[in-house]
């Protein structure tokens, strides 16, 4: 049994200098990864900051809508929203590359 699933609004700003949690963007979250926007390697990027950050398998970290969009809709199995929200908020106060 997996456990709950979250559905989680993103914005994403490709390209950048680093990847991370940057913070809330209206009722989405606003993550950077330093990925290009090409072949998926932004997507692939999104995946796994969110699967570090949330400490999840990769697998339970699904883009579901907006794969060419910098407007993301992710699923995410086995964590309740309060749970996923708490984890990205302190994603935001760790300084870039500390987990």
């Amino acid at each position: 049994m997996e456990g709950p699933t979250t559905r989680l609004r993103l914005r994403v700003a490709p390209g950048g200098s680093a990847t991370g949690v940057v913070g809330r963007h209206g009722d989405a979250w606003k993550v950077r990864v330093a990925a290009a926007p090409e072949r998926g390697r932004a997507n692939e990027a999104v995946v796994e900051l969110l699967a570090r950050v949330l400490d999840l398998p990769a697998r339970r970290v699904e883009i579901a809508r907006g794969h060419s969009s910098r407007d993301k809709l992710v699923v995410v199995r086995g964590l309740a929203e309060d749970e996923v929200d708490s984890r990205l908020e302190a994603a935001v106060a760790e300084p870039a590359g500390a987990r």
